[in-house]
Order: structure tokens, then C-alpha cells, then sequence
């Protein structure tokens, strides 16, 4: 096997920073070393980094090497790592041989040690893996690095990895499981073993690849632009007219919903009061421009102090880009949570009413992001209104229709959750995108004003 001493005179603290899903271009680095080394065969070691920045704070990546094997020529650069003592290590997922390797350990759900360290690599139950598939490194990941087999199957392996329940997998292992048709079916995973799974660190999972599918972003922003090039045309003359497939995926999330809640259970408790008052102050006095709203949105939070909802499980970042168009269905993908929050509070049970806050938000994107350049086009502003409503109603009542409840029979519950996601976009756009920071505005006056 290969002497685990060599990652560790590898120069990442130079290769590091240039990889895509790197997370510390806001930090300075001071060190970059290999904390841990599991070899799993005898040229290629599995690597979890340790990245500490000069602020105290400090991530682990992890990396798969490759040694002497070089990845074909156009990856070469990113993927070379450098030099220690005579060999050469590479990122072996840009050589087909090491990702289908992993499979293989996949497959036979295969251990894999070090002093103190256990790898257990988990096929799930009745599923067959596409062992014999050609991979090669999808260019769309930019927080992970996704390897896609001919097709049949996406492996993603996770890069800044953390102790806990990762969320994707175990939801997707869940609904899976239990046959719900609106996700991409889990085939695998491996992670850092542990007997307490808090303290466990997953490094990866294996799904069904989903192919001709089609994003729902990107199909509704089409839907958008073909009403948008027929001015004096409503929503529902337009050929893009996109509320039977809003209705769908209505549809399709009431079904992913009451899986979870089947198999994961339900609870009562009270409208987080106090965590949406926290958001709304600091989002305040980041962005000036929600000052006018803060008391009438600080009051529509207060009245529901004390207001039983039932929690469960939920996506709990659900948006068109969260979704993907199959010739079959709609198929919810990602749920790993709120990005930035911290796992035990992404895991946490959630009312239904936030992923569906989460959609009605999204629509608003979708309609009005064309027009951030086109602020006075009253005429398209209309357009745009009407579309809003039109998929919104249809997304309401295609979960109605599949769920037995209407989201819109609690409206001031529902209402709250898309004012708090408002305020969460109003603080991103503002610092991210100025250009877009009317997008929210624009809905929390009209939360406000109903």
C-alpha cells in the first residue's frame, strides 16, 4: 500500500485555492495538511485536508489521489496536485479508473482502514450498480465535485466534509426506500464509520443519473420570455405557458411530503417566533431598505406567537433549481438544507409550509428577474404579475389536490414563511446581487400590504 507520509508533503496549500469547490477565497490560508490518509489500493489513498485560515476558523476538504496515473491531458492542471519525494499524486476522480473503482467498493460494500480511521463504502438494498459505465467529471458542481457514469448513475463526492447525518443521504435513502417516484433513487454512499452517527463523516453518495431532464428554472424562466415576446397575449395564450407543469410538481412535492412524513413522523409545537425576529434583525441592519417594512413584518410574526403547526421533515431549501423535469415526473433533488445553516438545524423537523414558501419565492424569480434592467416596463410588470399568480394558484392546487390539504386554508402561517424567506433573499441580494434587491422588496410590500 502506499505509506500514508506521502499526502502529507504534498503542496496543498498552493493546489488548494485553485480548485473550484475551495471555500476559503475570503480567508487567508496558513496551512493546508493531511489529516487523514486511508489507502485503498495500492495507488490511490483516500485524503481528508486540513485547511486552517488566519481568522482561527478551519474546514477539511477531502481528496482522492491518484499516484504516478495521470488523468487525460485537459484536465492535467487542475488535477495535478504536485510532487512528494519520487512520485506525483493527481485528483484520481479525473481518471476514469479511480471512479470506477470506487464503485466497485460501492458495490461489494467494502471496508476500508487506517490506524483509528474506518471507511465503509454502502450499497443499498435491491439496486444494481452500472459497474462496466464509462465516468467522466461533470462541469455543473461547483461546491462538490459530481462524477457521472454513461448516464446510469451520478456519483457526487462531497469536498468540505464535516462530522453528522448528512441530510441528502438520508433523505434520499428514505424516500428511496420506500419507493416515493419523485427523487433520484439513492444506489450507495460511503463515509468515515463511527458508532455514534453524529460523529460519523460522510464523504459521498451514489443516485439514479436522470436523464433528459430538464431544469425547472430553466423551463419556467422559458415560459417567462415566451410571454414576455408576446406582450398583448395572456399567461394562458402564451405555447410556453408553464401552470399545468406548476400543477405537477404541486403534485410531486405533496407526494415527497407525505413520504416523509409516513416513515419519519410528525409533531406539534409552536411558529419558530423567535428565530424569524432574529433573521428579521439582523437582515435590518444589513439592509436599510427593509427598515419601512421591519414593524409591519415584526407584527405579522408576533401574531402567530404561540400558533400550534405540525413539523416534520422537509426539503428545506426547495426552489426551481432544486427541481428536475423528467419525460416521467417531477423529481426533487439536493436535500441538504439551507445552505450555511448548520447540520443539526437543517436536519430539523420543519412545517411543509417552508418548502411550499420556498416554490410561491421562486416564482416570483423567475417573473421578475427578466425585468431587473426594466423597472418601468408597466406593461411587462403586468405580465409578470399575472404569470406569478397564475403559477402560483396551480402549484397550490396541485398540492391540494395530492395532499388533501390546501397550503392557502392557512394563509397567515403560509404568508409568514415567504415573508421570512423574503427577508433571507433581501439580506443575500444585497450583498451578493444589488441589482436584484427589488425582487424581495417588491414582496415584502405586498406581504405587508395584504
Amino acid at each position: 500500500m502506499t505509506q500514508p507520509t506521502l499526502p502529507a508533503k504534498l503542496p496543498w496549500s498552493e493546489w488548494l485555492p485553485q480548485q473550484r469547490w475551495y471555500a476559503g477565497r475570503n480567508r487567508e490560508l496558513s496551512a493546508a495538511e493531511a489529516g487523514v490518509v486511508v489507502p485503498l489500493r495500492d495507488d490511490l489513498d483516500l485524503v481528508l485536508v486540513d485547511a486552517d485560515y488566519t481568522n482561527g476558523s478551519s474546514e477539511r476538504y477531502q481528496v482522492i489521489i491518484g499516484w504516478d496515473s495521470a488523468p487525460v491531458s485537459e484536465y492535467s492542471t487542475v488535477a495535478t496536485i504536485g510532487a512528494a519525494d519520487d512520485r506525483t499524486g493527481f485528483d484520481a476522480l479525473y481518471d476514469a479508473s479511480a471512479p470506477q473503482f470506487l464503485l466497485s467498493l460501492i458495490n461489494s460494500s467494502a471496508v476500508r482502514n487506517s490506524p483509528g480511521t474506518e471507511v465503509a463504502f454502502v450499497k443499498e438494498p435491491s439496486v444494481e450498480l452500472p459497474l462496466q459505465a464509462y465516468p467522466h467529471v461533470s462541469d455543473a458542481e461547483q461546491s462538490n465535485t459530481s462524477v457521472i457514469f454513461d448516464r446510469q448513475a451520478i456519483f457526487k463526492v462531497f469536498r468540505r466534509v464535516s462530522n453528522g447525518i448528512n441530510p441528502d443521504i438520508e433523505l434520499n435513502r428514505v424516500l428511496g426506500r420506500a419507493g416515493n417516484p419523485h427523487v433520484a433513487r439513492l444506489l450507495g454512499s460511503y463515509e468515515i464509520a463511527d458508532s455514534d452517527p453524529d460523529k460519523a463523516c460522510p464523504l459521498g453518495m451514489l443516485t439514479e443519473y436522470e436523464a433528459n431532464a430538464a431544469e425547472g428554472w430553466a423551463m419556467a424562466t422559458a415560459s417567462v420570455r415566451d410571454l414576455f415576446a408576446e406582450g398583448d397575449l395572456y399567461a394562458y395564450e402564451v405555447g410556453g405557458d408553464f401552470a399545468g407543469e406548476s400543477y405537477r410538481l404541486g403534485e410531486a412535492v405533496a407526494s415527497v411530503h407525505a413520504t416523509l412524513a409516513e416513515e419519519m413522523g410528525t409533531a406539534q409545537t409552536s411558529f419558530p417566533v423567535d428565530n424569524v425576529l432574529a433573521r428579521l434583525s439582523s437582515t435590518v441592519a444589513l439592509v436599510p431598505e427593509l427598515e419601512e417594512y421591519a414593524a409591519t413584518v415584526e407584527e405579522r410574526f408576533q401574531k402567530l406567537e404561540g400558533e400550534s403547526i405540525t413539523v416534520q421533515r422537509v426539503h428545506g431549501d426547495l426552489h426551481l433549481g432544486q427541481v428536475l423535469r423528467t419525460p416521467e415526473s417531477w423529481i426533487l433533488i439536493d436535500f441538504e438544507g439551507e445552505p450555511g445553516q448548520p447540520v443539526d438545524e437543517r436536519r430539523a423537523p420543519d412545517s411543509p409550509l417552508r418548502d411550499i414558501a420556498g416554490v410561491l419565492r421562486s416564482f416570483e424569480y423567475a417573473a421578475y428577474g427578466p425585468l431587473v434592467d426594466q423597472a418601468d416596463d408597466k406593461q411587462l410588470a403586468a405580465r409578470a404579475k399575472e404569470w406569478v399568480e397564475r403559477n402560483r394558484t396551480a402549484f397550490c392546487d396541485g398540492y391540494a389536490a395530492a395532499s388533501g390539504s390546501n397550503p392557502r386554508d392557512s394563509a397567515l402561517l403560509l404568508a409568514a414563511y415567504e415573508l421570512d424567506k423574503a427577508v433571507y433573499e433581501a439580506g443575500y441580494e444585497a450583498r451578493h446581487r444589488p441589482g436584484w434587491l427589488p425582487i424581495p422588496l417588491r414582496s415584502i410590500a405586498r406581504l405587508t400590504a395584504a
